[in-house]
């Protein structure tokens, strides 16, 4: 019998991790990745959530496996269609190329929301407001500093950036951003001890073990302060620094607040390929991300024979669900590819 091809589109933790179970188990897999490496987001994240673990090492670690005879990778390569022609999926590059495939998974991930959206927080207009994004390049390197040069003293983050908005079309909650707001909060005050860090939030969401363990140890023992409330306008003052105006929900009062920086907590929306290519397919979802067949028992399936879907096309995920995502996805597919033999 013909071995059994597997086409991966999308290299980041999810596309990597079920490369490699698919190759353990013998198939041959081409995984497509349109940037030079593969990582996806993880590249840009220096502390992983909520152990800290290093986010560097977990991406090496995913990308060792990659080194398998039975896994093709090809970087720096945008696939442009997906189809089906009679029993093969096919699967066409910016070069004009055809791959053919028995099973196609969808690990397209997704994309930061575009803070410009929200202009009354100021992104794209003063210099010293940012976004999560920014802020965790900055911790790269080690080193926090405001526009100028200088060291921050106090930092705003503030959640729901893209979320939970009803008014930019996005209604959901991004998963993410509460936990990943407390890790900001946490390595900012690794750094700089004496700073001064608040967090404004609608409610915290810290749904998962050692979650609200974290939270809790933020406020014990780094004095991260939390506000409930929204930030309802951001502006520059005559020295650069940024002034936001807030009510804290709490104490029903209005609130007035200078920070050197703001940081944008933005959230999670399809990616461009991911709407693409559900869209060519006819599983395009809510929001544009990627519609699996069922949430209970079907997750990683789509109305598609085939094709299945894994990771953050389908809805914003934490990295371990992503990773847990990802096997479930690839035992889906070797199920089904048994049973077509």
């Amino acid at each position: 019998m013909d071995r059994k091809k597997i086409i991966i589109i999308g290299g980041g933790p999810a596309g990597q991790e079920a490369a490699y179970h698919l190759a353990l188990h013998d198939y041959s897999v081409t995984l497509f990745e349109k940037e030079p490496d593969t990582g996806g987001h993880l590249n840009k994240v220096t502390k992983l959530f909520p152990d800290f673990g290093d986010g560097g090492a977990f991406q090496k670690e995913l990308s060792d496996k990659l080194i398998h005879p039975n896994i093709e990778l090809k970087t720096e390569t945008r696939v442009t269609g997906l189809s089906k022609e009679g029993e093969k999926w096919v699967v066409k590059s910016d070069g004009d190329t055809n791959f053919y495939g028995d099973a196609v998974l969808l690990a397209t991930g997704f994309t930061p929301f575009d803070a410009t959206r929200k202009e009354e927080l100021g992104y794209g207009i003063y210099d010293n407001v940012i976004t999560s994004v920014d802020f965790e390049s900055m911790l790269k390197i080690g080193k926090i500093v405001n526009y100028e040069g200088k060291t921050p003293q106090r930092i705003a983050f503030l959640n729901c950036v893209g979320s939970r908005d009803e008014k930019v079309g996005n209604p959901y909650c991004s998963r993410a951003c509460c936990i990943n707001a407390v890790k900001l909060a946490v390595c900012y005050k690794e750094l700089l001890p004496d700073a001064e860090a608040y967090c404004f939030y609608i409610d915290m969401r810290m749904t998962g073990q050692q979650y609200e363990e974290l939270y809790r140890t933020s406020q014990e023992k780094y004095g991260v302060t939390y506000i409930r409330g929204r930030i309802s306008e951001a502006a520059a003052t005559f020295d650069n620094k940024i002034q936001l105006k807030a009510e804290d929900t709490l104490a029903g009062l209005p609130l007035k607040m200078t920070v050197d920086i703001l940081v944008l907590m933005v959230g999670m929306e399809a990616s461009e390929s991911t709407t693409k290519l559900a869209t060519q397919n006819n599983i395009k979802g809510d929001y544009g991300f990627a519609a699996s067949k069922g949430l209970n028992g079907h997750d990683n399936q789509t109305t598609k024979e085939g094709l299945f879907v894994a990771g953050t096309c389908k809805r914003p995920l934490t990295l371990q669900e992503t990773i847990a995502d990802a096997g479930s996805a690839a035992i889906q597919i070797m199920n089904y590819l048994r049973s077509d033999n």
